[in-house]
């Protein structure tokens, strides 16, 4: 047997996936926590984790999908890994963790990613790091060094949550091109580490990882590791990669022009060019792509909405608390297009990078206590989220970014017909819903990565298309028509 494993790092929980390199089908899946995993917030703004429940959690989940699939150690010939975005662990000399993580969607670090902007100047970060440095891991980093000198004082390395997983297994503490442009510590006019960022956040260039290739041998499963995880000592890490990029990669999408999405905790789209087009404004991110060489680059042009399944989930608990949520979706389903006016902003978990990293917070707009219901607010809810979409869209497109084929998995909010229909429809887009997710495309990475596959065409010919939404055009000005009061909603918000 030659079994392939995906590890997905996530912020709600640890998903494995354990695929037969043959026939490219699923052997076992598992993940953990059942429930969503904690997120410390001491401050409002502030998510934090602590990295050793992320090992928890993963032995956990492989060791059910191993017990499912009744998989022996010696089957697995690779492992690869995708995480959460732009999360900050600090380790000392002896690789113990320092403090908890930062996660993606904390946004203390705003104000020195905004100063680092205006100081070093817009035209050297859009055209050197391709984004402001914002609220991403070199940001939060020097937030720690003011904060947290005696911490500081003692870091060996930073990184980010899947270095951090790698490590534990390998003993080693590496990071790949990508990960580096994700935390805005690459200078892609000059190849290399930005030195010049570091130095202005008083970072020390010795702080950060060496590099592996994202495809590729990235160290070998320890003895120890092994023991604790149920593998065998010297299986290779072979893949590692960002969730979104990941995304995209286990959609098969690679070449400049494809566009992916995904709607988890929070969504992205993400879109990939050769050619870089920044917003001026840097409300959209770009990182390089799972395939970006110097000579052949491929970036990710990214929109990402922090709440988005978080704001269904929230929505379900505090209106129809005992529903599934399937039945959460009949209940949107009851209400005509535009939600009777209702209006909802799905901005309750952060700084959003789409307004400028402001963190405006949620909002529920036009309610009416003697006509509108549980099922009025779960309809708004899912709208607001797809008309984020179709907002960071819009600004994606001004950067040259089109959007008229959207790949995505069918799961989290593209299981609902409400929010599906409505991003086709105000998008203007025909989306194909794909049956993988991020720990099938690790696996698919690690099995590219170790060479068992030999291009992405052998590698994807398993991905099937379960099915095509396409805009509603017998309802499509109902959906403009409350697309334009959802915006000036924000609008209205934004100048408050």
């Amino acid at each position: 047997m030659e079994y392939f494993l995906g590890i997905d790092l996530g912020s709600s929980s640890v998903k494995v996936s354990i695929i037969d390199g043959e026939s490219g089908h699923i052997i076992a899946k598992s993940f953990a926590p059942q429930t969503e995993a904690p997120i410390l917030s001491v401050q409002n703004g502030w998510a934090e984790q602590h990295p050793d429940d992320w090992w928890a959690y993963l032995k956990t989940a492989l060791r059910q999908a191993m017990v499912s699939g009744n998989i022996k150690a010696e089957d697995i010939k690779a492992v690869g890994i995708t995480y959460q975005m732009h999360g900050l662990v600090l380790v000392d000399k002896d690789l113990r963790v320092l403090r908890p993580s930062i996660i993606w969607c904390d946004s203390r670090a705003v104000p020195y990613g905004e100063k680092a902007f205006e100081e070093l100047g817009h035209d050297y970060c859009l055209t050197h790091l391709l984004n402001s440095p914002g609220n991403f891991t070199a940001a939060k980093l020097a937030w720690v060094r003011e904060n947290e000198p005696d911490i500081f004082s003692h870091i060996y390395k930073y990184m980010l949550p899947g270095d951090y997983l790698a490590m534990r297994m390998t003993g080693e503490v590496k990071t790949t091109v990508p990960g580096l442009s994700e935390g805005m510590s690459w200078d892609f006019a000059d190849n290399r580490v930005s030195d010049r960022l570091l130095s202005f956040f008083g970072i020390p260039s010795e702080m950060v990882a060496d590099t592996v290739p994202t495809f590729g041998e990235q160290g070998l499963l320890s003895a120890s590791a092994a023991t604790e995880l149920g593998l065998r000592a010297g299986t290779p890490i072979c893949y590692r990669s960002g969730d979104q990029p990941n995304n995209a990669f286990s959609l098969n999408v690679l070449n400049p022009g494809e566009v992916a999405a995904t709607a988890g905790t929070s969504g992205v789209v993400y879109g990939i060019t050769d050619k870089v087009r920044t917003d001026p404004r840097s409300r959209i991110n770009m990182f390089a792509h799972v395939n970006h060489t110097a000579s052949e680059p491929r970036i990710g042009v990214m929109h990402c909405t922090n709440g988005v399944g978080i704001l269904n989930a929230w929505m379900k608990r505090m209106v129809a608390p005992q529903v599934s949520y399937e039945q959460f979706n009949d209940m949107a389903a009851q209400v005509p297009v535009g939600s009777d006016g209702v209006v909802v902003l799905p901005f309750g978990n952060g700084a959003e990078r789409i307004l400028e990293n402001r963190q405006l917070g949620s909002v529920i707009h036009g309610i009416n206590f003697n006509n509108h219901n549980a099922n009025t607010l779960a309809r708004a809810a899912q709208e607001g989220v797809a008309f984020s979409f179709k907002y960071g869209m819009d600004i994606m497109q001004a950067t040259g970014m089109d959007t008229k084929v959207i790949r995505a998995g069918h799961a989290n909010m593209f299981l609902s017909p409400i929010f599906r229909t409505t991003l086709a429809t105000v998008a203007d887009a025909e989306i194909e819903l794909y049956d993988t997710d991020g720990s099938v495309g690790a696996a698919t990475g690690a099995a590219l990565g170790c060479g068992y596959y030999t291009t992405p065409e052998e590698a994807f010919r398993p991905l099937h298309k379960i099915k095509m939404v396409t805009p509603d055009r017998s309802h499509q000005d109902a959906y403009l028509e409350a697309y334009a009061r959802w915006e000036e909603v924000l609008q209205r918000e934004l100048n408050a």
